[in-house]
């Protein structure tokens, strides 16, 4: 059987509700909508952490972040950890990446072969949280209201450079990949950072969403003493009561966003257009999904670090030519399961095996109904910011269950109550769904022992951290190595049999 190729698109701080293919009136992506018409939409995904590095980690490992040790913003992925980059490669897949990978630590590769573009966020353990410091303390580099206040349109930017960047290297990558510059099938992964704050996009974008047309938010914010005490926490850490926004200021946010979501819409159709123009998409597996959501208002919450939908629920979309119809899938599902899912399409020999020591597991059992309805728990991790003990959340069925041991426990029903607006958690009622619920996260998690982890590696980073800021400075950031010796014309190749290997026909008239 011929392996296809895979293509990851990752994108950054989209919520699965803030686009049209999961029914929002407003947005436009049209590219990311027409591969929902070829591919398996699961409406339910959750990520694994709502914070970039932990769950990228536990994208490509199939780990949830108490397994990774990716517990925040500033903690390093062992590189002793296995990736599905360093699977697929030792099976032959030639592995790529371009664009945002949010790696801490020394090893800025992780099984890739190569990196494309430099990376946009620093690898160092600078944005360690401390657990420790008084309430109320607020870090240097915690998120304000600044991306919410001054959003708008502008023609150039530090995100849009990098994506645009990130666009041009992935495309010309498939290029070289269609010339026939790899031995075998490639897993190649192509991660912006768009739609993640600031939201400053060119005026084309803007002028796609007339102003009246931007809706508020759904659910409004509570009074800061009805809030639930993790959204107290979140929008005292953010300055969120302090910025006393405006119904315009939030509109103006928003449509900010919306055009952001289109800006990356439009690259991710260039990139799928040159799949096509080169013949590589009728072989080629396309799985798209976003490390986390954005609250975007929502109960008068922005950003992410919440277990709340807007927050936690993700996109995702995988295309595979003649192995999976099209359909839509609405058992609740996990990017942890990613990883075993991109195993199991690429045929790898020890996929079942692979997938035993991982969080997630293959989801084309599911799409093609091997596995039991109703089976499926999902689990998600928060261990950063914000916070002084970890934050758990389940979810079986409709059900979901979020506990942080200070706070009192949180239980939704999200099937008759899908904007989570009543807490069942002290409904007689529901004291059975609670109870069990409780126990499962007692069988998977020791809160007490995690927290203690968390804790001792947040103060060994802050050690390393102030150390490497002293004296000569030395960076792991990561800076791309482009041998140019034979991409062009140069006087040590024969110049017409140069022009005769970079040129690539068209894929199909």
């Amino acid at each position: 059987m011929t392996r296809p190729n895979l293509l990851l698109i990752l994108v950054d701080q989209l919520a699965a509700a803030w686009l049209p293919v999961y029914g929002h009136p407003v947005v436009q992506s049209p590219a990311i909508s027409a591969l929902a018409r070829e591919g398996v939409v699961f409406e339910s995904a959750y990520c694994a952490s709502p914070l970039c590095a932990p769950s990228r980690a536990s994208v490509f490992t199939g780990r949830l972040p108490s397994r990774t040790g990716v517990y925040d913003n500033g903690a390093e992925l062992p590189a002793a950890t296995a990736t599905v980059a360093h699977h697929l490669r030792a099976q032959g897949y030639a592995t790529s990446v371009a664009g945002k990978m949010h790696f801490v630590g020394p090893d800025q590769l992780h099984g890739f072969e190569e990196r494309l573009t430099p990376e946009i966020y620093p690898a160092g353990f600078d944005w360690t949280p401390d657990w420790s410091s008084p309430p109320g303390e607020q870090l240097a580099w915690y998120h304000t209201m600044e991306s919410v206040l001054r959003p708008g349109r502008c023609e150039a930017s530090l995100q849009q450079d990098y994506d645009d960047e990130v666009a041009f290297a992935a495309r010309r990558k498939v290029f070289d990949l269609a010339r026939g510059r790899a031995p075998g099938p490639f897993f190649l992964v192509v991660s912006f950072t768009h739609p993640h704050d600031p939201w400053e996009v060119r005026g084309r974008y803007w002028d796609r969403y007339a102003a009246d047309a931007i809706d508020l938010p759904a659910v409004p914010g509570p009074a800061l003493a009805e809030a639930d005490p993790h959204s107290r926490r979140l929008r005292k850490m953010i300055g969120i009561d302090d910025a006393a926004l405006t119904d315009q200021q939030i509109r103006n946010a928003r449509h900010a966003y919306y055009a952001a979501i289109s800006y990356v819409d439009e690259r991710i159709g260039e990139l799928l257009g040159t799949l096509r123009d080169t013949g590589l998409d009728e072989r080629t597996v396309v799985a798209f999904t976003a490390d986390h959501g954005e609250l975007l208002g929502e109960r008068g919450l922005w950003y992410k670090m919440s277990f709340f939908e807007p927050s936690v629920r993700v996109p995702l979309i995988v295309s595979a030519p003649g192995r999976l119809v099209a359909r839509r899938v609405a058992e609740p599902v996990s990017l942890l399961d990613l990883a075993p899912t991109l195993l199991d399409l690429a045929g790898h020999p020890d996929a079942r095996e692979l997938s035993a020591d991982m969080d997630g597991s293959s989801l084309v059992a599911l799409h093609e109904g091997r596995a039991p309805a109703g089976s499926a728990v999902v689990a998600s991790e928060y261990l950063a910011e914000g916070l002084t003990a970890p934050a758990v959340m389940l979810r079986r069925g409709s059900h979901k269950l979020i506990r942080c041991e200070p706070d009192p426990d949180q239980l939704f029903d999200l099937a008759e109550d899908p904007r989570e607006l009543v807490n069942l958690a002290e409904r007689p009622g529901h004291a059975e769904v609670h109870r069990a619920l409780g126990e499962e996260v007692a069988a998977r998690w020791d809160l007490r022992d995690l927290e203690r982890r968390v804790i001792e590696s947040q103060r060994e980073r802050r050690v390393v951290a102030e150390a490497l800021a002293a004296g000569r400075p030395t960076s792991w950031d990561f800076r791309p190595r482009v041998d140019e010796s034979g991409r062009y014309v140069r006087t040590h190749v024969d110049l017409y049999e140069q022009q005769r290997r970079a040129r690539l026909d068209a894929g199909r008239d």
